[in-house]
């Protein structure tokens, strides 16, 4: 059955100590014109925001159950990120509602979360953005909600894989393009598709910097790793079509056909000889 909007709860509060990011209340981020090579110090500041991430979404997943509510999910990962002085990047990013994402099935990305009850046998992606010390830290992941068909199970499996595939490719003096010709050449050996007009990107003092990385193989995507470098890889697989449509939230982003899709994600720093992921618990 396809999945509709729920109800949203009224916005949850951020205690007043803990520091915003510019865009709040504002229409929309002012755009980053900084390098996207980033200081020592300012990498360091990034493992703070990114583990505070890592764990609010950990603590969100602990919930996932058939009968839990999406909005749940997202109370306990605002309730953490707010315990230690993080603020959620999401709250008021471009006027979204809620503290973090939560795409259920079909819905490629941006789900907010709502009354929407988990069922048995869904998958749902929690995606979650900490902001502290004047920095950001993102990831997400998709979990199995009880008993998940083979068919989906395996889509997640997979993605998670293409995932690692990609951050093992991540090299100083490659192009930002073998990136996604690593994901899209391992999606296709399964037919899935690989959507494209949502991208990674790059990510420091600024949410998204404006540094584009596709998830599949392109021409465009030219600009030479280097260290220091921070940016985030968030594939999305779908069992279908990569066409999608948005739900009139304009955020909600569902597969055109339907069919399920999943997506991890996380915040890395480009090293002397690799990539370092600091979105890790």
């Amino acid at each position: 059955m396809a999945l509709v909007p729920g109800i949203q709860s009224p916005t949850r509060k951020v205690p007043a100590h803990i520091a915003r990011p510019e865009y709040v209340g504002r229409p929309a981020p002012t755009p980053y014109t900084g390098p996207e090579v980033q200081s020592a110090e300012t990498i360091e500041k990034m493992r703070i925001a990114s583990r505070i991430a890592a764990r609010a979404m950990e603590e969100a997943a602990k919930l996932i159950a058939p009968g839990v509510t999406t909005d749940a999910l997202d109370a306990v990962a605002h309730e953490y990120m707010c315990d230690h002085d993080a603020y959620p990047s999401d709250l008021g990013y471009r006027g979204f509602p809620k503290s973090i994402c939560t795409s259920v099935n079909e819905v490629i990305c941006h789900g907010i979360p709502d009354s929407t009850v988990l069922q048995d046998g869904d998958i749902v992606n929690i995606d979650a953005t900490a902001y502290i010390h004047g920095v950001h830290g993102d990831l997400n992941a998709t979990y199995l909600c009880g008993d998940v068909d083979e068919e989906s199970r395996l889509l997640v499996e997979r993605t998670r894989e293409s995932l690692n595939r990609a951050i093992k490719a991540v090299k100083p003096g490659r192009q930002v393009n073998v990136i996604g010709r690593v994901i899209e050449s391992y999606a296709k050996r399964f037919g899935y598709g690989v959507v494209r007009d949502f991208t990674g990107h790059g990510i420091n003092t600024s949410f998204h910097s404006g540094l584009i990385i596709p998830h599949y193989d392109s021409e465009r995507a030219t600009e030479v790793i280097k260290p220091g470098m921070t940016f985030t890889i968030e594939p999305m697989l779908t069992l279908g079509t990569y066409d999608y449509e948005i739900w009139e939230d304009g955020w909600t982003v569902v597969t055109k056909d339907r069919k399920r899709t999943a997506q991890f994600e996380h915040t890395l720093v480009v090293t002397a000889d690799g990539a370092e992921v600091l979105t890790l618990p």
